[in-house]
């Protein structure tokens, strides 16, 4: 079994490194980290999951689109079935036990929202990772008011003590820097 799921983390390591975003074969791995800090003894479930969370962003004609949605709540629930339908799929190739599947299944569907507390866990390793890798590239792309938006609704999703750390990260940009440093604000004036 010890090779099986290595062969699958390989896999999915090389289809995460085709992504058209340079930042996503870093966040999938940086996430996994975050996974074994926040639960050292994280299971192979979970770090499966932390791994591949957001696999179909690397495959285009699978790829949901934000532009596709009005709503950014449903945008994110459809990418992370997505990512689930994506690997379980990759997982049956490799004879995981249904069982495995499953729980890899629900952990990468609620890697978005979260809901019990090993979908929370995931949820918190990759919205700690956005703030530690995605969102200098997240700024590239985006204006100043929507990377704002996105940051007050990942920063929202995290437990104070997560905050705490997200305050601790640091920016070679000045206004990514400002705008991590008044979160705590924003997320005042949002609610």
């Amino acid at each position: 079994m010890d090779k099986v799921i290595a062969g699958l983390k390989k896999k999915i390591v090389e289809i995460i490194k085709k992504s058209s975003n340079p930042e996503d074969p870093i966040h999938a791995k940086n996430t996994l980290e975050w996974m074994i800090k926040l639960e050292p003894q994280a299971d192979e479930a979970l770090k499966i999951a932390a791994l591949g969370h957001d696999i179909e962003r690397a495959i285009s004609k699978r790829k949901i689109k934000r532009e596709n949605y009005t709503n950014y709540e449903e945008f994110k629930k459809a990418h992370a079935l997505n990512s689930a339908e994506v690997l379980s799929k990759l997982m049956e190739t490799f004879k995981l036990k249904k069982e495995l599947r499953e729980k890899i299944f629900y952990l990468v569907k609620h890697h978005e929202t979260g809901g019990n507390k090993r979908a929370n866990l995931l949820k918190n390793a990759d919205s700690l990772s956005f703030f530690q890798v995605n969102l200098p590239y997240y700024f590239i792309r985006n204006n100043l008011d929507e990377t704002k938006r996105r940051c007050v609704w990942g920063y929202h999703r995290l437990p104070a003590n997560l905050r705490e750390i997200v305050s601790r990260f640091s920016y070679n940009n000045e206004r990514i820097t400002l705008l991590v440093k008044n979160l705590p604000q924003y997320l005042k004036e949002d609610t």
